[in-house]
């Protein structure tokens, strides 16, 4: 059976869940034993294999922005009622989430159920499989969220598991999983990013060339999705006006910065750019253009036709798992990059802010990508600040 046809992306499965974080709840106790230096064990009787896995996702989560291109993983190990073992991947190159949980368990990991968000890796990459941490560990039983898409993972790691002796069961919480990697997924599944177009609305429905109050802070939406995404595309007259945007979330790693230069008649100037604050930059055109700044390592992609679908296919090729589509300023150029996109499902989710604000300009401005209708599925809304911020996936 084909890969694709066992990991389906359809956004219509991915339902929205909210993250709450992780408390001793009245069926939970905290144990006074000592284990491997962690002050306590967290028994929780009563409890299903869903709210273990559910709180591998959270741990997963903590490494948000931060791993790709590889997934987030979260993984606990427990032992008759108790979590006695925790850990998830915090980077890429570093140690995945079983070995860090194994290691927190140590000699209670023996006969214990390991529960891990995503398939464990049966081969040899940067790191050891995580299968054999599992295997030497002598645990029991794992229970995993989802299969990995990775062809070079597939299933492999299940059925290693399983030649060794280890009871397996797939499927716990599966659709929360693929929520939490859904980047990640698509990349596997089709090779481009995972696309998601952000825009502001004014209140009388018109196109803003700003974000809300507060978005940009450290704790604001936009500032979350910046630290979120690998890659941010932009058009070359916001690159112009105003500084490149950037996230302020602690310890944010920095998105790359895709301007689109199509049509351009002068220079691309980008004064704020500078070498003791260079950003990574990499410019796409249509034609060859000269870059006036500071910084002199920036990269320009000359492509024979500028389209949204040449521009993934480069950024995948880079490692690229997630882009954010950002409409602001002048948006002649990504408009016409946009144009009938839907046709080829190069954008997966879009992200709309309303502002409180009355835009009073006699000039109409509103998306329309080609004469397409189409309906959002798993729509959400939030209010940050006095914004309303409002998601769903296209189908």
């Amino acid at each position: 059976m084909a890969i694709s046809s066992l990991f389906s992306t359809d956004p219509s499965r991915l339902k929205p869940y909210a993250f709450s974080s992780f408390s001793t709840s009245p069926r939970c106790s905290r144990s006074i034993r000592s284990n491997r230096g962690r002050p306590f064990a967290i028994r929780c009787q009563g409890k299903d294999e869903g709210f273990y896995m559910r709180r591998c996702v959270e741990l997963a989560r903590k490494a948000l922005g931060r791993t790709s291109p590889n997934p987030m993983v979260g993984c606990v190990i427990v032992r008759d009622g108790e979590i006695v073992g925790e850990g998830f991947h915090p980077k890429a190159g570093q140690p995945h989430a079983e070995v860090f949980a194994v290691e927190d368990a140590g000699v209670l990991a023996q006969g214990a159920t390991a529960f891990v968000s995503l398939e464990p890796c049966n081969h040899y990459g940067r790191t050891p499989p995580c299968t054999e941490a599992l295997i030497r560990a002598k645990i029991r039983k794992v229970i995993v969220g989802m299969l990995d898409p990775n062809p070079i993972v597939a299933s492999k790691g299940v059925e290693r598991l399983r030649q060794a002796g280890i009871e397996v069961e797939v499927g716990v919480e599966e659709e929360l999983c693929r929520k939490l990697n859904e980047a990640y997924i698509h990349r596997m599944l089709t090779g481009r990013p995972f696309v998601t177009l952000r825009y502001t609305l004014s209140f009388n429905g018109m196109v803003l060339n700003q974000v809300g109050r507060g978005a940009e802070e450290s704790g604001g939406y936009y500032s979350k999705l910046l630290h979120e995404y690998d890659g941010i595309i932009m058009s070359s007259n916001l690159a112009k006006l105003s500084s490149l945007p950037t996230s302020h979330e602690a310890g944010a790693n920095q998105p790359l910065h895709i301007i689109i230069a199509s049509g351009l008649g002068s220079p691309l100037r980008l004064p704020f750019l500078t070498k003791e604050g260079a950003a990574k930059v990499v410019i796409f055109a249509d034609k060859p253009i000269t870059v006036e700044s500071e910084v002199e390592e920036i990269e320009v992609v000359v492509l024979g036709t500028l389209t949204l679908s040449s521009v993934l296919t480069a950024c995948g090729s880079r490692g690229l798992c997630s882009i954010l589509l950002d409409l602001r300023g002048d948006n002649g150029n990504l408009q016409k990059l946009l144009d009938n996109v839907y046709d080829e499902h190069l954008v997966q989710k879009v992200i709309m802010e309303v502002c409180p604000v009355w835009n009073g300009s006699k000039e109409a401005s509103f998306l329309a990508f080609g004469e397409k209708s189409l309906r959002l599925n798993n729509l959400q809304s939030r209010v940050y600040s006095e914004s309303v911020v409002v998601e769903g996936y296209i189908s």
